[in-house]
This record gives C-alpha cells, sequence and structure tokens, in this order.
C-alpha cells in the first residue's frame, strides 16, 4: 500500500507541553499541603515556564538534527497558550519548516476538571469530599466533576479527532503539540486499549514535559495497515541532556498541568 491511499499518516508524533506554570505552582501548592494553585485567570492561557520553554527548543532541535529521521508535514496544537508556544518554539528551531502553520484543534484541549479545577488532591479531598467519593468509587475513567469531563468525554471528541487526520493527513507526517491525558487517550485509541490497559499505563509513570510518543504506519498491520507504537514517553537525547525533562504529572483533580 503506497503512503498516497494509507488510511493513517505515515508517522504521527504525539507530544506534551513542556513545562508550564501551572506546574511549577501545582508542584508549590502541593509541596506547602495547600489546598488550592496560586494561579489566577483560565487555564486555557497558562504560558510555559523558562523549563519549559528550553524544553520545547530542545525537541526541535533534535528533530532538526534527524532525531526522528525526517520533519513533519503537519502541526496540529490544542489551543491552550502552553502547547501553542510549545509547537512554536520547537518550529522555530527547525523541528518543522517556518512556513507550515501551527493549526489548533479544540479537541486537542486539556481534560476539563469543572468545579475541581484548580484544587489540590488535598484539597479535593476537603473542599469536595462528594466529589472524592464519587472519584474513589467510579475510578478517574469515568469520573465526571460538574462542569467537567470523564477520559471517557476526552476519548470521545479525540476519536472525531481521529477521523479528520485519517481524512485529511493520510500518508502525511504529522505531529501533535497536547497534554498528559490526550496522550493516554490517544494511545487508548490507536491501540484499541481497555481500561485496564492505560490507567495501569497511567499508573507505571507520568507523561513527561516535552515527552514523544510516536506511531508508523505499518500496511502489514491489520487488514487495511494500522499505526503502530515506536517509542512512548521517549525525550531529547545528546545536546539536550542538559535541559531537564520535566515528568510532573496533571493531577487527577487539576487541568493546570
Amino acid at each position: 500500500m503506497d503512503n498516497e491511499h494509507a488510511p493513517w499518516p505515515s508517522q504521527l508524533w504525539i507530544v506534551r507541553h513542556g513545562q508550564s506554570a501551572g506546574n511549577v505552582a501545582r508542584d508549590a501548592a502541593h509541596e506547602a499541603a495547600l489546598d488550592r494553585i496560586a494561579l489566577e485567570g483560565r487555564d486555557v492561557d497558562v504560558p510555559l515556564s523558562a523549563l519549559g520553554e528550553a524544553q520545547a527548543r530542545a525537541l526541535g532541535r533534535w528533530f532538526a538534527h534527524g532525531g526522528m529521521g525526517q520533519l513533519p508535514d503537519v502541526i496540529l496544537s490544542s489551543p491552550y497558550r502552553r502547547a501553542v508556544e510549545t509547537a512554536k518554539l520547537f518550529r522555530g528551531e527547525g523541528g518543522a519548516a517556518m512556513e507550515e502553520p501551527v493549526c489548533i484543534d479544540e479537541r486537542l484541549r486539556e481534560k476539563e476538571f469543572g468545579i475541581l479545577d484548580g484544587l489540590t488532591t488535598g484539597g479535593v479531598a476537603k473542599l469536595e469530599p462528594q466529589q472524592a467519593a464519587f472519584r474513589q468509587t467510579l475510578g478517574k475513567f469515568y469520573h465526571r466533576p460538574p462542569g467537567g469531563e470523564s477520559w471517557c468525554d476526552v476519548i470521545f471528541r479525540l476519536r472525531a479527532l481521529m477521523d479528520t487526520v485519517s481524512l485529511h493527513y493520510s500518508g502525511q507526517r504529522v505531529i501533535i503539540f497536547a497534554h498528559q491525558v490526550v496522550v493516554l487517550c490517544l494511545r487508548y485509541i490507536i491501540e484499541n486499549m481497555d481500561e485496564a490497559q492505560i490507567l495501569d499505563i497511567d499508573r507505571n509513570g507520568d507523561v513527561a514535559n516535552c515527552s514523544v510518543t510516536e506511531y508508523r504506519f505499518d500496511p502489514q498491520a491489520g487488514r487495511r495497515g494500522n499505526l503502530v507504537l515506536q517509542r512512548y514517553n521517549d525525550v531529547a537525547p545528546g545536546d539536550t541532556q542538559a535541559v531537564p525533562m520535566t515528568d510532573a504529572p496533571d493531577l487527577p483533580a487539576v487541568a493546570r498541568g
């Protein structure tokens, strides 16, 4: 099967954004045992930290120096500032051609946490004990806080996104900049996992900031071929080792990740 008629991109990279100011504030809130994270404004507007900017540039250099063989043809991004900034800094370091636009797709946005947004894990237990109990009973995959989303809700919108990717970008090299839960939920969809499998991956380790999950199209995988995992949660090697690749998670109850 040639790339022109392949049902999927020839390569697909999924990247979690660089460290954000939200990651930093969240860590500080947990260290101080606070109920709330000290951030104002909308989660969509949270920028990268200085370290996050360095991580995004390092990732761009890795691609530019041939770390992935070829550069992406298509750049897709969550509309959140920290994801868009990561994509643009990546492109600015040669990770993609400067003329390639950063295409915003709202379906790649962070999981929405509703009334739990901005609360630490301890804050949820103290201020929203009913929701903490619901989450304990239902599990993180199905629990939907008021005004927020469950993992299933995120998966629902990402299935539609993957239909768009298949329709418009078949045979091309596509890179996606998004968030931890989005990375995991895309793995769930692409690899046809069940709840237990994806939550086991989640428990085994967090998705590092600016880490890469890579798939390549294999025409022999399945009846019409399929995307096959090449790497997961991989970070830039070599001259970028001096740039720490943080693996701070998006908290179960907080969208500031």
